[in-house]
């Protein structure tokens, strides 16, 4: 089996992702809002330690579901602080909690979330060659999300989140899950 030369082979929660998950186009909000959750609270650290925390943020997160996540108050909010199994950033946190609310307003104004986000390709994968960090499409949709009102946007955060949901496939042209329909 060939993969990207990024896997770390010797993790297999990052094995598993890299091959059920990575680059596989994604259509389902839930989804879609976990790793926009996950993606954000990422910046300035590894994918591969948010993916080692995954089951404790769930769990911390009441199963990503925006819908709850956008009420959350001050008890919510220190708990989250001083939860050690996630990452205990107070900005990443409020910010969640704000994103969620722009994520219902986008929902309710696109249908859903999917709509809007494949909306920037006109539904179809862009194939790039993994070498870029961010894009035009990236530049586009994080400048979008920050005029809705969310942070932990930046152009970075949503290339990598395109990654991750699979309207960017950046698969190595080496590796067997580098699919073209």
């Amino acid at each position: 089996m060939n993969r990207c030369k990024w896997v770390n082979l010797n993790n297999p929660i990052y094995v598993k992702y890299h091959d059920e998950e990575w680059g596989v186009p994604s259509y389902d909000d839930k989804y879609l809002f976990e790793m926009l959750i996950l993606e954000s609270f990422q910046a300035g650290l590894s994918w591969e330690c948010i993916l080692n925390k995954r089951k404790a943020f769930y769990k911390a997160f009441d199963g990503f579901n925006y819908e709850i996540i956008a009420k959350y108050k001050d008890d919510k909010i220190n708990e989250l602080i001083n939860n050690k199994e996630i990452v205990r950033n107070k900005r990443k946190i409020l910010a969640t909690i704000n994103n969620a609310k722009v994520f219902i307003n986008i929902k309710k104004e696109y249908k859903s979330f999917s709509n809007y986000i494949w909306s920037f390709t006109d539904n179809k994968i862009i194939y790039n060659n993994g070498l870029v960090t961010s894009n035009e499409l990236s530049d586009t949709i994080s400048n979008d999300l920050k005029k809705r009102g969310m942070s932990f946007v930046g152009t970075t955060i949503i290339y990598s989140y395109l990654q991750a949901v699979g309207v960017i496939n950046d698969h190595e042209d080496i590796c067997d899950y580098r699919k073209k329909d």
